[in-house]
């Protein structure tokens, strides 16, 4: 079990996962933990929803679930931690605008 205050990260680019991880547990030092698609981070189950911040890649993928649907998941699951979406995408992405009418994200 991750437990309370650990760091969910959900993002498609290992490397960049890899590095997010690291720096949390470092400079924070917090522990974290990367998944890097929908799927896996359904897989985690109690796990994830353990977790109190989960920072989401908004593009996870071309034809893959994306960070808005990974949100969905969370809150729909019972998750009550703080949701954060990350992307290097422009302001006028399509996910971009939506992940932007979320209130409590």
């Amino acid at each position: 079990m991750i437990g309370t205050g650990f760091v969910l990260y959900v993002e498609d680019n290992d490397d960049l996962r890899e590095l997010v991880v690291e720096l949390v547990t470092v400079v924070l030092q917090r522990r974290c933990v990367g998944v890097g698609s929908y799927e896996e981070l359904v897989g985690l189950g109690d796990e994830a929803l353990g977790c109190s911040v989960a920072i989401l890649d908004i593009n996870l993928g071309p034809h893959r679930l994306s960070g808005i649907d990974a949100y969905r998941w969370l809150r729909d699951s019972g998750y009550t931690g703080q949701i954060v979406f990350l992307t290097g995408h422009a302001s006028t992405h399509p996910l971009v605008v939506e992940a932007k009418r979320i209130g409590d994200a």
